[in-house]
């Protein structure tokens, strides 16, 4: 199968390519792969484990492999005899160059960048070169999953957002105030009939336009923002708390990372699209809303390696309060990287067995998912396995 990602260049990308190309060539196995657990054995009929990968950056480098090599020289996250026994794979790829468009100040702190806007083209025709570039890489088999850097919360208008025809008008009219780099993204991705994956905060395909087209055109779609590390934790403690009858009277989160993506969500624009997203599980968990503190800080030292410090104080029998807490300390890019595999082959057997629209049912993958409410981790992976089990069997 083929993936197209948005934001090639960055650490989940690059890594999700090595860590696809390692498996290919038998150097790891497939520890972290949600897809190959016994569920799941029949996807590898419908997508297998073979990735062929293209994408769009604004970061000018040569190919993904100097990408990865930054970021490799910043973090050293994998066995550097790994990536030296993919690292012809990766010289091959070479992402085209993308648009930034109302992505924010925080964008600044990739440092060099270049952008389709730079070149002085309207939406239509930003739109129209990223269709051609997809269209050049694409086949019946490509997914499209957007990794980039996360937007500020976008300007939402009832006549351009609503509709595909007002969406169309806001193209056609150049009205980029209220056009996104991710929506443009999702917008082509579906129009070219490709299952769109979004792994960021980030609106994308969650626009009522977009999921009217993705209806229309009879594509799948799924989002938003990954679950990979204190949002996962949160999502799996709090139904403990729940099933119980414990009553949480207030949850604090202290997130802080380096990388690119911590000097991205440095910036507070930035950062308010992913607080709104970890922030908003515990009250669907629970019925109503704790006391909530959620923080996210740049710290440079840490790279990639994303440090959570979560206290719990809660209310147990006799009305008497207790104390929880929990420090999650894991590698970003690694527990990211194979959920971008995973999508992908999910999108692609939902692609194949005919599912159109929001596939809410691989909500497991999302601390925003579209179009429901559940957010619990356990309830979120019985969901998937039986949405999966079912349509492997027609």
């Amino acid at each position: 199968m083929k993936v197209w990602l948005i934001g090639a260049y960055g650490i989940v990308s690059t890594t999700a390519m090595v860590g696809a190309k390692a498996l290919e060539k038998g150097i790891i196995d497939k520890t972290g792969l949600v897809s190959e657990l016994p569920p799941f054995k029949k996807i590898s009929e419908y997508a297998p484990l073979e990735f062929e990968f293209g994408g769009h950056d604004i970061r000018p480098l040569p190919t993904a492999y100097d990408a990865v090599m930054e970021h490799w020289e910043m973090n050293r996250h994998f066995d550097r005899d790994i990536l030296d026994k993919v690292g012809d794979e990766l010289k091959k790829i070479k992402a085209c160059r993308g648009t930034a468009l109302n992505c924010g100040e925080g964008i600044k702190e990739l440092g060099k960048i270049e952008t389709l806007e730079d070149e002085g083209l309207t939406l239509r025709e930003i739109v129209e070169r990223i269709e051609k570039d997809i269209k050049s890489f694409a086949d019946d088999e490509t997914v499209v999953i957007n990794v980039a850097s996360t937007e500020p919360v976008p300007k939402f208008s009832e006549k351009y957002h609503t509709t595909i025809e007002g969406f169309e008008e806001m193209l056609d009219n150049d009205v980029k105030e209220f056009a996104t780099a991710s929506m443009l993204y999702a917008y082509v991705s579906l129009k070219l009939g490709l299952p769109y994956g979004n792994f960021t905060p980030s609106v994308g395909s969650s626009l009522p336009a977009l999921k009217q087209l993705a209806e229309e055109k009879g594509v799948p779609h799924a989002g938003n923002d990954g679950k990979t590390g204190e949002t996962l934790v949160k999502t799996t403690l709090a139904p403990m708390f729940a099933y119980r009858n414990l009553k949480i009277l207030g949850w604090m989160s202290y997130n802080i990372l380096g990388d690119y993506d911590g000097k991205v969500l440095s910036h507070r624009e930035n950062k308010e699209s992913k607080v709104i997203s970890k922030d908003r599980v515990l009250e669907k968990i629970m019925g109503y809303s704790p006391y909530t503190i959620t923080e996210i800080e740049y710290f440079p030292s840490l790279v990639d390696n994303k440090t959570a410090f979560d206290f719990i104080h809660f209310e147990g029998f006799l009305g008497t309060r207790m104390k929880f807490y929990f420090i999650w300390d894991g590698i970003d890019a690694i527990v990211a990287a194979p959920l971008i595999l995973d999508i992908a082959r999910f999108l692609l057997f939902a692609k194949k067995k005919g599912v159109s629209g929001v596939v809410k049912e691989m909500a497991f993958f999302f601390k925003s998912p579209m179009e429901t409410d559940v957010v619990n981790t356990h309830e979120q992976f019985v969901m998937l396995k039986g949405w999966f089990e079912k349509l492997a069997e027609v």
